[in-house]
């Protein structure tokens, strides 16, 4: 907070123009020079003192001031002229002398210059260091906390005069502010704690001050308002401080210096609103050009915003010039001491290795500035440039790293750079768990990915320290942890807002992690890195006119790292995708080129023999035997002692031509590399395989090959110990078990196979063949079946060899499973050993259970299938030719057991053919060297196929002959009247469709007839409105056609009509048919068709005036229309009687389908209600008030008058059915919609 150093430190004092072009500086009062009156002359005269060229010596000016004694005004302004000059320091002494001639009179006079040296003093602080400078001693530098001690006892002696003076609580108040920020940061409290550390009571005592301040000048002192924002701010109070800068800006807008814009933005930068902060910064710099905070918080901002990208990014190079050239250079040439701009410059020179630069800036930054994070930046500063040396100082920059984080408070409150940069430290330093201890806590608190990276590496490198150690020590929870710290930093790169550049260091380190347990996704996290790297390319886009295609991706991936093509071939190798592997290894091959070629020291002939190794391996597994030799013996020419070369070829001959030149190449081999594990352990395989079998297990030569191998070479080598137990388990295997003696022998044999197994195991774990050998020795020995399917299931999932699914075969074949065992055999065959006979005689033999089991002969036909394709891979193999015939006879013993409804005479006659195979083999067989069972066994069955079987299977034939023909004769009548009765369904079937289609046609021509029927009734109605209309209508004078209109008298709409000697009157049509009769009043129209009823009353009675009677409607309810609740009597019959006959005269004319309603009698008092119709409306007519004549009332009802309105054809619907039975509309139903309509349009008029 800078102070006013013009003289009024009273903000309220204090005016800003109104003009905002006018912009008033500090000190902008003082006058450019000062008249001192001189004692002894005359009173004009004074001495001038020129304000604008002092001198540097203010003692002369001082021992004039004394000896005139002047007033106090005359000692603060030459003070403060000295002030404006920055000549602080000749200030102060001159107001230290104007307060010794002071003493000797009024007190509060003191209290003004004592107030201005506390304001100069607390200037003084501001510039003056927080710490002793390096290369200082102690008591040649004044800091900031002598000032800031001066200042306190200046206001301490002004307070005993007066302590309510005014200027007193601002300069307090910005006193502890100062002293405030050279006190250490709080540190972290618990939850809900309130915070009493000594930095905290200062900022509160500063706002009380501030408040003081405020409450004696009623709320105008705009400083007081700014410190106690400044002090909010400091006790992270941002909506507080914001609030009070916004009102110093809402009551002073043209206020500058200090700038209340620079504090709102600071504070929506706090509360997260970035861009908002921007523009309050860009509107001070309008303001005032060189305000160098605003340019230097404008250079942070995009600093910051250039971070959110990756350096590497287009976008990021224009941004970061911005922030550094426009902003922060301006800043740093308008106060080269500035420290957040000495700190803010470091940054940039750290990147340029100007280490002299970087210390000079950063002890800058520490000594002078009053923000402590601005002195944790400096210290980071130096502590970074420490740790870029070649010989870091660790101790040196550990200390710095530090004193940065508890510039900011330490702990939980500390800077996070220096924390992880003291992690960085102490991984230097080989402090693993204390590195691990320090990142874990930085992830409970801020989720770094930065940390969450090496915390994670720290953890993969002891996984991996474990494996190359070879100690057993369980890393499942390190390797664990590693992996989901990597997986989540892996994740945080997909997060848009994060905007995070992806590191290939984790990808590779999760492929490690991968390696064993999940390979796939090893290989995922290194085709990303490929990925990653060719994305990086300046030039992967192909050239103009040509297709990214695999040629141009093979072309960029040979500009890839040779490592990284060679580990991704290695895996597709694992996962038996060979060609893919072999397109990688040749990719590697050729990018090792290209790397020697850009770099002459690397090692490329390491990197081409293992890669072409690995190339030579894929021909190998991809069966491409003679190109796999030639890439060996061009191995082997470029290095002779390559004995790994030599010993695939050597097993590539074995394979090749396993009794000639293999067995030389094999010798050869062993010759010269005997003392090779590797060569041993292959020689023990070859006499596995081609050694002839002992008697005594001490006589193998293989069994003395592995003893010799663990004696004199290694006692640990785990082939040799796992090649030891399955010779064990052989030889158990084959010793007999007729007797308890012998059983005995078998089951220590059987032991000392599983202590060699047991052995190879605590030396491997991870060994699946010691295993597997434990497996089938809990199977042979113990019969635990249950235990052997787990152990093999789980040896499954680790190894991909044929023999464990041959072991699972034959497990689950002693548990009667034979589907599975099937499944587990044929599983085997897939696995590059689809020749082997073995595999295929255990299929066989399963099927043959699974037949006897079912009883079906087509699961026995495919055991004998598989014998034959044994015996056809393996035709010198004796047993093979035994199982043809042992299921040649099982199936004919099936066959004929069979009843005959399952089975065939072709499966009989092909079954005793069969037999009759299989007793010529038996005989073959019992006549060999070496058959498989007894000759004696062996000929019992043949004479029981020749004499028993023989024979079952003659009668079988027989009797299956005699089956079937029957059951031909049988199934051929069957057929004969399933015939009869589908052409029978058939037949009715038709009928039915055509009774159906009659029906239709018979349909249609009904609805014909009507359509017609409603075309003749459309005709006829069109006939009857052309004839009304011509009757409506006539011509006038002119020649046109007009309606018809009546002559209306009297009154408003009522209608008058003369008495008539006839009684009847005319229609609506104006037809003079009838004679009128006088005094008709009343009219009334409906819309649709409608009843009405008359009623009359006792013959000979007459009226003079009309007669209403109310009527009840059927539903109790009161209709809204009186005209249809009115029934008028009239005593004129004979009127009635007309307009009866009338209506039943034209009354079959009518052609509507409505049913309507009129009088089925004419006797009289009888009266009828009327049904109430839809839609209506009524108009009434008013009477005429000056006819005083009587009116003889009508006894004609609303049907009869609508008759004579309508010119007799309409109005009446029962004129043919005189009792009210109702007519037959169906005719009028089956109409079109138009001819309902056009009925609905003729709806009669009723006149009441």
């Amino acid at each position: 907070m800078a102070p006013l150093l013009n003289g009024y430190t009273n903000g309220a004092s204090r005016h800003l123009p109104e003009d905002p072009s006018i912009v008033a500086s500090r000190f902008s009062d003082i006058p450019s020079q000062i008249d001192i009156p001189v004692t002894g002359l005359e009173a004009e005269e004074a001495v001038e003192v020129n304000l604008e060229e002092l001198l540097d010596d203010p003692t002369e000016l001082c021992t004039l001031l004394e000896q005139e004694g002047v007033g106090k005004h005359y000692w603060m302004v030459i003070a403060l002229a000295y002030a404006k000059q920055a000549k602080v320091d000749h200030a102060i002494e001159i107001l230290s002398k104007g307060l010794g001639t002071l003493n000797r009179g009024n007190p509060k006079e003191k209290l003004g210059p004592l107030s201005l040296t506390c304001w100069l003093y607390l200037w003084k602080s501001r510039e003056a260091p927080r710490v002793v400078p390096e290369g200082q001693l102690v008591g040649e530098t004044r800091l900031k906390d002598f000032y800031l001690q001066a200042a306190t006892g200046c206001l301490n002696e002004a307070s005993r005069i007066n302590p309510a003076f005014p200027p007193l609580f601002l300069a307090r108040g910005v006193l502890y502010l100062l002293r405030a920020s050279l006190q250490p940061p709080s540190k972290a409290t618990a939850p809900g704690a309130p915070d009493i550390s000594d930095r905290v009571e200062t900022l509160r005592q500063s706002i009380k001050c501030f408040e003081d301040a405020l409450r004696v000048s009623a709320g105008r002192n705009m400083m007081a308002i700014l410190g106690r924002a400044r002090a909010y701010f400091s006790l992270g109070k941002y909506a507080e401080a914001l609030d009070g800068y916004q009102e110093v800006l809402l009551k002073m807008p043209h206020l500058q210096d200090p700038d209340p814009r620079i504090g709102i933005g600071c504070c929506l930068w706090q509360l997260g609103h970035r861009d908002e902060a921007r523009e309050a910064w860009e509107r001070a710099l309008d303001l005032n050009s060189d305000s160098k905070i605003a340019n230097i918080l404008l250079g942070l901002y995009y600093i910051h915003d250039s971070s959110h990208y990756a350096t590497t990014d287009p976008s990021f190079g224009p941004i970061y010039k911005k922030a550094m050239t426009v902003y922060t250079q301006k800043a740093f040439k308008l106060d080269k001491g500035l420290p957040l701009t000495c700190a803010t410059f470091g940054s940039y020179f750290m990147m340029r290795k100007s280490w002299t630069t970087v210390d000079n800036l950063a002890r800058k930054a520490i000594e002078y500035t009053d923000v402590n994070a601005v002195a944790s930046d400096g210290w980071y500063l130096l502590a970074r440039k420490e740790h870029y040396q070649e010989r870091p100082d660790s101790a040196k920059a550990n200390d710095f790293y530090q004193k940065a984080d508890l510039a900011r408070g330490g702990g939980d409150k500390g800077y996070l750079p220096a924390r992880f940069g003291l992690v960085q430290i102490q991984i230097l330093q080989r402090d693993y768990d204390g590195a691990k201890f320090r990142l874990e806590k930085i992830i409970q608190q801020s989720k770094s990915t930065e940390a969450m990276m090496i915390l994670g590496a720290l953890h993969a490198e002891d996984v991996f320290r474990s494996q190359v150690s070879g100690i057993k020590e369980d890393k499942s929870t390190e390797a664990k942890k590693a992996t989901t710290l990597l997986e989540a930093v892996r994740l945080a790169w997909k997060d848009p807002q994060k905007k995070l550049t992806p590191d290939t260091s984790v990808l590779v380190y999760l492929a490690r992690l991968y390696e064993t347990d999940q390979p796939d996704k090893a290989l995922q996290c290194l085709q990303q890195v490929e990925q990653m790297t060719i994305n990086d390319m300046p030039n992967k886009e192909p050239p103009d006119g040509t297709e990214a295609d695999d040629a141009w991706a093979a072309k960029l991936r040979e500009q890839l790292s040779p490592q990284l093509l060679c580990n991704i071939g290695c895996f597709h190798f694992n996962s038996e995708k060979y060609d893919q592997a072999r397109e990688f290894f040749q990719t590697a091959l050729n990018a090792c080129v290209k790397a020697g070629e850009k770099d002459e020291g690397t090692d490329t002939d390491a990197l081409v023999t293992t890669i072409s190794y690995n190339l030579a391996r894929t021909y190998e597994a991809a069966g491409l035997l003679d190109e796999a030799k030639q890439v060996y013996q061009g191995l082997l020419a470029r290095h002779e002692d390559y004995t790994d070369a030599r010993t695939r070829i050597a097993y590539i001959e074995l394979r090749q031509n396993p009794t000639e030149d293999g067995p030389r190449a094999m010798a050869a081999l062993y010759e010269t590399d005997s003392t090779n594990l590797e060569v041993r352990s292959l020689f023990g395989w070859y006499l596995s395989k081609a050694k002839r079998r002992a008697p005594n297990i001490a006589e193998d030569q293989e069994q003395r090959h592995y003893k010799h191998t663990l004696q004199h070479h290694d006692k640990h080598d785990r082939y040799s110990l796992t090649g030891m137990g399955n010779l064990y388990l052989t030889t158990a295997r084959e010793m007999r078990r007729d007797t308890d003696q012998d059983k005995e022998k078998r089951r220590k044999m059987y032991e000392k196979a599983v202590e060699f197994y047991d052995k190879a195991l605590q030396l491997d774990p991870k060994n699946a063949y010691a295993a597997q050998g434990v497996a089938i020795a809990l199977v042979e020995d113990r019969k635990d079946l249950t235990a052997a399917v787990q152990l093999f299931s789980k040896i499954r999932d680790t190894i991909k060899d044929p023999s464990v699914y041959v072991n699972l075969g034959h497990v689950f074949a002693e548990l009667k499973q034979y589907s599975r065992s099937i499944e587990s055999y044929e599983a085997a065959l897939t696995h590059n050993r689809a020749s082997d006979p073995q595999i295929l005689a255990c299929l066989g033999r399963v099927w043959l259970l699974k037949g006897k089991q079912d009883k079906s002969p087509s699961a026995m036909k495919t055991a004998l299938s598989y014998s034959h394709r044994a015996l056809a891979l393996a035709p010198q193999q004796i047993h093979f030719q035994f199982n043809i015939a042992f299921v040649q006879i099982q199936l004919a013993q099936l066959i004929h057991i069979l009843p005959e409804s399952q089975r065939t005479l072709d499966d009989v006659v092909k079954a005793s053919e069969g037999l009759e195979e299989a007793i010529e083999s038996f005989g073959v067989i019992a006549q060999s060297k070496n058959p498989p069972y007894p000759r004696h066994d062996i000929e019992q069955r043949a004479n029981m196929g020749r004499n028993t079987m023989r024979r079952q299977l003659e009668r079988a034939i027989q009797n299956q002959t005699e089956y079937e023909e029957k059951n031909a004769a049988k199934l051929q009548e069957a057929r004969e009247l399933r015939d009869a009765e589908i052409q029978r369904r058939e037949q009715e079937k038709r009928r039915v469709e055509e009774q159906k289609e009659a029906e239709k046609q018979k349909i249609r021509e009904e609805r014909d007839k009507m359509a017609q029927l409603s075309r003749e009734l459309a005709e006829k109605r069109m006939e009857e409105e052309k004839r009304r209309e011509e009757a409506e209508y006539t011509t006038d004078e002119e020649g046109e056609r007009v309606k018809r209109t009546k002559k209306k008298k009297g009154g408003k709409r009522k209608k008058k009509v003369d008495d008539s000697d006839t009684g009847t009157e005319a229609g609506d049509g104006g037809e003079d048919k009838a004679v009128k009769k006088p005094r008709r009043k009343k009219k009334a129209q409906s819309t649709e068709p409608s009843s009405a009823v008359g009623s009359s009353n006792e013959e000979g009675e007459t009226k003079s005036k009309k007669k209403r009677k109310r009527l009840a409607r059927r539903g109790g309810k009161e209709d809204k229309f009186k005209s249809q609740e009115m029934v008028v009597d009239s005593d004129l019959e004979d009127d009635w009687q007309a307009a009866a006959q009338l209506t039943n005269g034209q009354a079959s004319n009518d052609e509507d389908g409505d049913i309507q309603m009129r009088d089925g009698e004419e006797e009289e008092g009888e009266t009828v209600t009327r049904q109430k119709p839809r839609n209506r409306i009524i108009e009434d007519d008013d009477e005429d008030e000056d006819d005083d004549d009587e009116e003889e009332p009508s006894n004609k009802t609303t049907a009869e008058v609508d008759a004579e309105k309508n010119g007799g054809h309409k109005g009446a619907s029962f004129a043919d059915n005189p009792h009210g039975d109702p007519v037959d509309d169906s005719v009028g139903a089956a109409g079109d919609a138009g001819a309902k309509e056009l009925a609905m349009s003729e709806a009669p008029t009723v006149m009441s």
